[in-house]
């Protein structure tokens, strides 16, 4: 019998404790693609936003709002282009269980500030001439069924009541960065109901050359230093990667609950190659005698070893990659742009390598230094 045959027939001799093996492999390196995922999709939401782009909040806490009436004044700050003020609403839908991020916002300033969300012209022009009109992501519409002049009614939980918006555009984000299943409405249809507040949640700002970030943040916190809302400006790549920290050590925690994972199935696996190699030990004996060399037996128990591993491996990371990419997976809007990288998939395959070689080098070592004499005389 050929060397392939041999393997394959090896291979097929236990179908149950091969196919389940195989299948422990596929599932812990499937969830090593997810967890890992989970990270590189925060660290790549931290990493986003325009280098011309400042984050103005409340020094006190984000969640503390400051006077509408700093955009004036931020407005006039040397080096700032363009301001805009969002509010976050903390809306609920239906019986609540799909959440989803919906936000107040200028309009105008908004849209202009943030060109990575395309909208159709006729849709933008919509939006903006209706003050209790919205702007819903695309993902929104296949969740809902929402349609374009479609009325929609949220319950308010940080402003309570029923708000009724009408629908009147979809946008779709160019980055995938950016979340495709949030809401906006004009802010000042928020001020309005609840009594002229005149409170903004943050400022976002635009300036004329990246290399003047660091000047016109101090300018702008030194500006507001003795005011009743002294403020805190920085990048809006430094403001989302303050969100990636809120998650706390996830990195360690994750990367701790994958490791050993991973260990466990490499137990499993060279458990099972040592099961197997024992239990051949006349098989091997008898190849031995009919010609096969100590370096072909140890190749074809590392074979067997690698077929398994490494077709584990195509099914769990292969099928990780292929199920979030088709489901279109955001985790409910946490973490969007949700997708397997080509780093996971090189790096989930060397761990199968390694796999293959740990779980494989021992009983093949055991199976070309086994004793022709030695192994017949046990089995008998």
């Amino acid at each position: 019998m050929r060397f392939f045959g041999l393997l394959r027939a090896n291979l097929g001799r236990y179908k149950w404790r091969t196919v389940l093996t195989v299948a422990s492999v596929a599932l812990a390196l499937f969830l090593f693609a997810s967890l890992r995922t989970v990270l590189t999709t925060l660290d790549k939401a931290s990493q986003f936003g325009s280098a011309r782009r400042l984050i103005t909040t409340n020094s006190t806490g984000f969640t503390f709002p400051m006077p509408v009436a700093y955009a004036n004044r931020l407005s006039a700050v040397e080096g700032v282009e363009n301001v805009s003020w969002i509010n976050w609403f903390g809306g609920r839908y239906g019986d609540g269980k799909r959440f989803f991020a919906s936000f107040a916002v200028d309009a105008e300033s908004y849209l202009d500030l943030y060109p990575e969300m395309h909208v159709e012209p006729e849709h933008r022009a919509a939006f903006l001439a209706d003050r209790g009109g919205a702007l819903i992501g695309a993902r929104l519409v296949d969740l809902f069924g929402w349609q374009v002049g479609q009325a929609i009614t949220l319950q308010g939980t940080i402003f309570p009541g029923d708000w009724t918006f009408t629908v009147r555009g979809i946008y779709t984000p160019t980055d995938k960065a950016i979340n495709d299943d949030a809401m906006m409405f004009h802010w000042d249809y928020l001020d309005e109901r609840t009594g002229r507040e005149g409170n903004a949640g943050w400022y976002v700002l635009r300036i004329d050359r990246a290399e003047r970030a660091a000047d016109v943040a101090t300018a702008i916190d030194e500006m507001f230093r003795n005011s009743p809302a002294p403020t805190k400006t920085g990048t809006e790549q430094a403001f989302n990667a303050s969100f990636a920290t809120m998650f706390g050590n996830v990195s360690l925690l994750l990367n701790a609950i994958g490791t050993a994972v991973v260990f466990a199935i490499l137990l499993v696996t060279a458990n099972a190659m040592m099961m197997s190699t024992r239990e051949r030990g006349r098989e091997y004996a008898i190849l031995k005698t009919i010609g096969f060399t100590d370096r072909r037996l140890f190749v074809l128990v590392l074979a067997e070893a690698g077929g398994i591993t490494l077709l584990g491996a195509l099914l769990g990371l292969g099928g990780a990659k292929l199920l979030y990419r088709v489901t279109d997976f955001n985790a409910g809007g946490w973490l969007p742009g949700f997708d397997v990288t080509g780093s996971t998939l090189v790096l989930g395959t060397s761990i199968a390598v390694l796999l293959m070689v740990a779980s494989g080098i021992a009983p093949a070592v055991r199976a070309a230094r086994l004793s022709v004499i030695a192994a017949l005389r046990n089995v008998e």
